[in-house]
């Protein structure tokens, strides 16, 4: 029997292109969908029938009743949230709980992860990140730091568990003087997500999908946030706080680099950021407040406006190269329909410096531009290729120039239906 393979979805730019559409556009191809890092700050909107659904830790492969769905032991998991997400999706008509596998060795986000959240920003004063206030970088760093708790500790003695950990964590609000919080509400609402977990099948994920990939089975990883928020490789410290790329694929899920095959990079045909931190492309004038308008450029999970700017090659291509991206899958082609002109940028300048490669630190570099005639024709309509207007087939040929690297999906509108293969 020929051994499966793990194809790999990921944002290669900022995050929030569009993931969460294309993992549900692919997943009758696959017979497991793996969530292998980060939680509820990463929201994937779903669009099908109508109706609108945003999934922050829950697979996208969820609606498909014969597709497996792995959380994965590089995820941190918030049991309320996960309860909340879930319950949504059981009053549409799904049962996640039944669905669903969870890595035992995936970290606990406590309630107290949240406020040190907030605490840990406030004391940053005008360096704050821009964090989503949802615990995340707490939760990695009491896992980096070795006292974290996971999800197979709900299993036994929990609660003298817990109450060590919530004590460690108070101690480091109370060195903060961050003591404006009351956590009986919440607390009571996690409690209960810990029990609605139990619900879900509770395993060793890298076992189960290892032995799906012997049985010759074909699992589709679906990434969160995006390449230029990896902890390692990102803009640090404006980043996340996982493993973001493709390296976060083989220690988030446990499975091997060989069994790695096609690499898709998910990216917008302008560029987006939220939060805090260096952004080359960001336009400050009414252009970038049309794109984010069209584009409906507001957080998913945090509804914050997202910063908008065009095309940037620069951090494309490096993605693609960290990566390894072998097919190129471009969003919301469709926000682009009404402009006159497009611009992209191919390189960086600063002090006289020009460069196409990503600098150590993109601050205060300058983008070079280069102007492509806007199609002037919707797109959402369009089903097939060959009706794709003359200068938005240029507009593709000219990605797939620069970046040496075949887009593979094209989409032109929210919905399941305007996506379209190539």
């Amino acid at each position: 029997m020929t051994k499966g393979k793990v194809d790999a979805l990921l944002g290669i730019v900022f995050g929030d292109e569009g993931k969460g559409k294309v993992v549900d556009f692919f997943t009758p191809r696959y017979d497991a969908v793996a969530r292998y890092a980060g939680g509820p700050n990463a929201g994937h909107t779903i669009l099908f029938e109508g109706k609108k659904f945003v999934l922050r830790s829950i697979p996208s492969g969820i609606f498909c009743e014969n597709t497996q769905n792995f959380i994965g032991n590089g995820c941190v998991i918030a049991p309320d949230l996960f309860m909340k997400e879930a319950r949504e999706l059981e009053a549409a008509g799904y049962d996640p709980a039944k669905r669903i596998h969870i890595s035992m060795r995936a970290h606990l986000i406590l309630p107290t992860h949240r406020v040190l959240d907030l605490a840990y920003e406030a004391a940053k004063g005008k360096n704050k990140v821009g964090t989503t206030g949802k615990g995340i970088g707490p939760t990695y760093s009491d896992k980096a730091a070795r006292i974290g708790l996971r999800v197979g500790d709900i299993l036994e003695n929990f609660t003298e568990k817990y109450a060590a950990l919530k004590a460690r964590h108070e101690q480091i609000l109370r060195d903060l003087n961050y003591t404006n919080y009351d956590l009986a509400e919440t607390e009571r609402e996690w409690f209960e997500g810990v029990e609605y977990m139990k619900r879900c099948h509770l395993c060793n994920t890298e076992t189960e999908l290892n032995r799906l990939l012997a049985e010759g089975k074909n699992i589709l990883a679906e990434g969160a946030q995006g390449s230029l928020l990896d902890i390692d490789h990102g803009t640090y410290p404006f980043v996340s706080s996982s493993s973001t790329t493709i390296g976060g694929v083989c220690t988030g899920l446990g499975v091997a680099p060989r069994d790695i095959g096609r690499v898709f990079g998910i990216f917008k045909a302008y560029s987006t950021r939220v939060g805090a931190g260096p952004f080359p492309v960001e336009l400050f004038d009414t252009v970038g407040d049309e794109i984010r308008r069209i584009g409906h450029e507001y957080g998913a999970v945090t509804g914050r406006n997202r910063r908008c700017g065009w095309l940037d090659l620069v951090a494309l291509n490096y993605a693609i190269t960290i990566n390894g991206v072998s097919d190129l899958v471009l969003m919301k082609n469709d926000v682009l329909d009404t402009f006159d002109t497009i611009k992209v940028c191919t390189a960086y300048t600063k002090d006289g410096v020009t460069t196409t490669d990503m600098p150590y630190d993109t601050a205060g570099w300058q983008p070079i531009y280069e102007e492509l005639p806007g199609w002037k024709t919707p797109l959402t309509d369009i089903r097939q290729e060959e009706y794709f207007p003359e200068r938005f087939k240029n507009y593709i040929n000219y990605i797939e120039t620069h970046t040496n690297t075949p887009i593979h999906i094209v989409s032109v509108g929210p919905d399941r239906e305007a996506t379209i293969l190539r």
